[in-house]
């Protein structure tokens, strides 16, 4: 650790802490005028700058030490605790990225500036200032975001908790319901276990953006995605046995088929690829925007291609998105796995019903949630099947759903 000196850095920070006021002033503005940072507007100046002055400390520590380690347990806490208001205060990971991208432009602005009027401060000192001045804001950054996560999971499993109450509170009202009210309960339990689906895929986003830099901005568009997903999953939950009965109401939107093509792309090869599998991908590029119910249909495809996963040992898995004809258009999942022999065929898509042994995890109720999705969707389903040598799914969906009456 390098003592304090007196120099450039050192003159530097002095002009910091000095301007510090109209610096804060200039990056506000900033905040404010940009498009990316709505929720910014509902914060008071004291909300918004509420740890600056703590952060304009330690980067003037660290620049005239000229050493991040003497203020990093400062910087941590600090970061945690801005990371923790912001989520709080409402902010998506990116509104949280782009100010504190703000504010290093703000200060990189001042190096420029100082730069100019003050020849003594070389291209080499310039350098150094910028060197820990981005050191410092990527380490608040990065533990912004990670106490954004573990307050989004802290969410998740709040929810995820009272959907297990809840659960149990039905268990003990079993003899108070009928053998179908009873089934669809257990699909909901079924349904939150495979909550983790999302969760492995959230949580390889952010190990993607710890790891590398270049890719937080892909990282943290997934990881967003994710959140979102999960969120509305547990939302629908809590009332998923009104959802599957034939009143249920569908959220209809429109939107890009090869967005929701990539999204499970990324989130499927690895856990395929890991198995050593090879995953065989194919997207029709005629296929452009559709209306349905885009979590419904993710769900049937990570639904088939879980399935798919667990009975293939060897070989490979395949998802196919193509066009049929103007007004519909066909989701097809693949595997070269056990199949399906001919004895089981009637009762594939029956619930807890399974087709392997004890081997393969699950409860048998992946199937007949396709089966049920489908009915809400419009989708017509086939399949077909040699045993010993692999299935294939086929399901043909409009391009436009209509509400049914």
């Amino acid at each position: 650790m390098s003592a304090p000196q007196a120099g450039p850095l050192c003159a530097f920070v002095a002009m910091l802490r000095v301007e510090q006021a109209s610096l804060t002033e200039r990056w506000m503005k900033a905040v404010f005028r940009d498009d990316v940072l709505n929720d910014s507007d509902k914060l008071t100046y004291e909300q918004l700058a509420d740890h600056l002055p703590n952060v304009f400390d330690e980067i003037g520590v660290a620049l005239e030490n000229e050493d991040l380690d003497k203020v990093e347990p400062a910087i941590e806490r600090n970061a945690r605790l801005h990371g923790k208001m912001r989520w709080r205060q409402g902010y998506r990971v990116d509104e949280l990225v782009r100010e504190l991208e703000l504010f290093r432009q703000v200060l990189t602005g001042a190096v420029m500036q100082f730069a100019e009027a003050h020849p003594e401060f070389t291209r080499r000192s310039e350098e150094r200032a910028r060197y820990y001045i981005d050191e410092a804001l990527s380490f608040v950054t990065l533990t912004s975001i990670r106490e954004v996560m573990t307050e989004r999971d802290r969410k998740i499993d709040e929810y995820t908790g009272r959907l297990e109450r809840a659960n149990h509170e039905l268990q003990l009202k079993q003899h108070l319901v009928s053998d179908l009210y009873e089934s669809r309960m257990q699909i909901t339990r079924s349904v939150v276990h495979d909550l983790r689906n999302f969760l492995n895929v959230f949580s390889m986003a952010l190990q993607l953006a710890a790891r590398t830099p270049s890719k937080t901005e892909t990282a943290l568009a997934l990881a967003n995605r994710q959140a979102a997903d999960m969120k509305a999953l547990v939302d629908e939950l809590v009332e998923y046995a009104v959802v599957l009965r034939d009143a249920d109401t569908v959220a209809i939107e429109v939107f890009s088929l090869r967005e929701l093509f990539d999204e499970l792309v990324a989130s499927c090869r690895p856990p395929v690829e890991a198995k050593g599998l090879r995953f065989a991908t194919s997207f029709d590029g005629q296929l452009a925007v559709v209306s349905s119910n885009r979590l419904k249909l993710k769900q049937i495809a990570l639904n088939l291609l879980t399935n798919a996963a667990k009975y293939t040992k060897t070989g490979q898995i395949g998802l196919t998105m193509t066009g049929d004809g103007d007004d519909h258009w066909r989701l097809r999942v693949s595997d070269t796995g056990v199949g399906i022999g001919q004895h089981d065929r009637e009762r594939v898509f029956e619930e807890f019903e399974r087709i392997a042994g004890d081997d393969v995890p699950g409860v048998g109720l992946g199937l007949a949630i396709v089966k049920e999705l489908c009915r809400v969707l419009d989708g017509e389903i086939h399949f077909d099947s040699r045993e010993g040598l692999g299935t294939t799914f086929e399901i043909r969906f409009p391009m436009v759903l209509k509400l049914k009456d």
